[in-house]
């Protein structure tokens, strides 16, 4: 009965213990210093203004979700286009971050650096202040045009805490469908991006 009552008290001070050691709010730091959230981001939702091909004045909003346990601040986003016909290409100048949902905009994030890479097809946004755990947040990226062809698009999105080396999570991906006018013409109500 004993060792019994001995073996159950180690563990609960193993627990105790890791807990201390490693609550789940506090962030992941390797002995190299790189720097893992505790608790990833998701994405929550990706859509469009306008999904006609070739159109113009479209926005991208992804939408991304930091859990209260998350364990840092989100430093920055990597979005990628990882799927689609045509490279799309964005106005980097007019990229927005705000609080909230497309639907229902809050306060704006302020963006210290928005860079793209067009060989990887890669929009970087660095946020300046980093944005707190518990808060959803959308990303509004501008292309300069629609794709000229129709289909889906994939954009990769990978999120980095705070800190001098920070590992990236990817979260997923965000799709995107493109349509000709005549698949408009033909299926009004058909855009689920132009409705929202």
């Amino acid at each position: 009965m004993r060792p019994r009552v001995l073996l159950g008290a180690a563990i609960a001070s193993i627990t105790l213990i890791k807990g201390y050691l490693l609550p789940s709010s506090y962030a992941i730091q390797l002995q190299d210093g790189t720097v893992y959230f505790a608790q990833p981001p998701r994405l929550v939702n990706a859509t469009t203004t306008y999904n006609e091909v070739y159109a113009w004045g479209a926005t991208y909003y992804f939408t991304i979700s930091l859990p209260e346990n998350a364990g840092e601040p989100l430093q920055r986003l990597a979005i990628n286009q990882h799927e689609g016909v045509d490279n799309i290409t964005f106005d980097l100048n007019d990229s927005v971050a705000f609080e909230g949902k497309p639907s229902g905009k809050g306060q704006k994030i302020g963006l210290q650096n928005v860079t793209g890479d067009k060989k990887t097809r890669t929009v970087t946004l660095t946020f300046d202040p980093p944005v707190s755990p518990g808060k959803t947040i959308t990303i509004g990226l501008k292309p300069w045009q629609n794709p000229r062809s129709t289909g889906v698009y994939l954009f990769g999105v990978t999120a980095f805490p705070t800190g001098e080396k920070s590992h990236g999570q990817f979260l997923g991906y965000g799709r995107l469908q493109f349509y000709s006018s005549s698949d408009s013409a033909l299926w009004p109500g058909f855009f689920p991006g132009f409705w929202r």
